[in-house]
């Protein structure tokens, strides 16, 4: 029997840094073939897109195909097993499948669809790794949250599940055979040990946590775990999900995932634009939205005035960053973001504040 095709999935929480993990991978691949499957979030694919034409040796055009119909584990039947099966069926199979979940998927979902009989006999899940950001966690942001909704429940035995942002927290550590702590060159060491210390607590055993920097990490760290995860999903329990995966009622399955992990606590829309002229004039005008507005993410493309780069724009939070990647060629000299927040979000007087 042919030996089974590796793959990996990277999840982790909206601007955690899969994105920066991922292009540094390629970077280091010394020549193995790595095929991305990326599960954009929103109406532009700016993963996919700032992925697409890098520049990387062996990474083609052709070696990255985004899913953009909706959240990655609730797509499996339509979606992602046609997806992994052309890849499979390729004259020219890669040699390492990694997988990027949107901030808002499960795992958990993903990891039994490598159980599909179309697909099982010809790959297995080498890891799942999570990306936590280490600044946020460290200055409170989502473990605050658990703190409190955790002391709400010791006093009140009516409240049966966390915040939406907790569980999905929470999923993406239960499911991780790795939990990489990023941007921990912008910690102390301090701030970087009493992280990855408190994640430990909250982690399966043997689960292995690791630092990271703008530098990334080595395919050697990331890729060859062998750890066969849809072989143990029992062990990756999701921590707000109480489904019995019968192989008989699959399809059923899918749908309860799609309706019980907090969609519909999200909102996300695109904004497209013309060209800008000041720099710093706009991205105040991103730090006063996201302020004013609960923003949980902003992520894009810009066009500025005088400038044959386009400025790829994210912001997690209050933090900001932008450089520029490439040239724009012949596209279309426009600005396009795309904007996340928990749902109720102010879609009109957001796209005032930033246009």
């Amino acid at each position: 029997m042919p030996q089974k095709i590796p793959a990996t999935v990277i999840t982790g929480f909206l601007g955690a840094g899969k994105t920066t993990l991922i292009r540094n991978l390629l970077q280091q691949a010394n020549g193995k073939r790595i095929a991305l499957i990326i599960n954009e979030f929103g109406d532009i694919g700016v993963d996919g897109d700032l992925l697409k034409g890098c520049g990387i040796e062996n990474c083609t055009d052709e070696d990255v195909i985004e899913l953009s119909n909706g959240c990655i584990c609730c797509t499996v039947a339509d979606d992602f097993i046609p997806t992994i099966e052309t890849l499979l069926g390729r004259a020219d199979p890669p040699d390492h499948i990694v997988i990027e979940t949107s901030g808002l998927a499960l795992p958990q979902p993903l990891v039994r669809a490598f159980n599909w009989p179309e697909i099982r006999t010809r790959t297995t899940i080498d890891g799942v790794v999570t990306v936590v950001d280490g600044p946020a966690l460290a200055d409170g942001r989502f473990a605050h949250d658990e703190a409190k909704v955790a002391a709400q429940r010791e006093a009140d035995d009516t409240i049966d599940h966390e915040t939406p942002l907790s569980e999905l927290f929470e999923d993406q550590l239960a499911c991780a055979d790795i939990v990489v702590v990023s941007k921990t060159d912008a910690m102390d060491q301090d701030r970087v040990d009493t992280t990855i210390s408190g994640l430990g607590t909250r982690t399966r055993e043997g689960v292995r946590l690791i630092r990271s920097s703008i530098d990334g990490l080595s395919p050697d760290v990331l890729l060859g775990l062998d750890a066969g995860a849809e072989d143990d999903v029992a062990a990756r329990h999701e921590i707000h999900h109480h489904h019995h995966h019968d192989d008989e009622d699959e399809d059923h399955h899918h749908h309860d995932d799609a309706h019980h992990h907090g969609h519909d606590e999200f909102d996300s829309f695109a904004i497209a634009f013309g060209e800008i002229s000041d720099v710093d004039a706009f991205r105040a005008k991103v730090e006063g939205a996201i302020r004013n507005h609960g923003i949980l993410r902003v992520k894009g493309f810009l066009a500025i005035d005088g400038k044959p780069m386009r400025m790829v724009l994210q912001a997690v939070g209050p933090r900001i960053e932008t450089y520029f990647d490439r040239p724009f060629g012949d596209a279309p000299r426009q600005s396009a973001l795309v904007v996340i927040g928990l749902h109720g979000l102010n879609e009109s007087a957001v796209r005032e504040a930033l246009t």
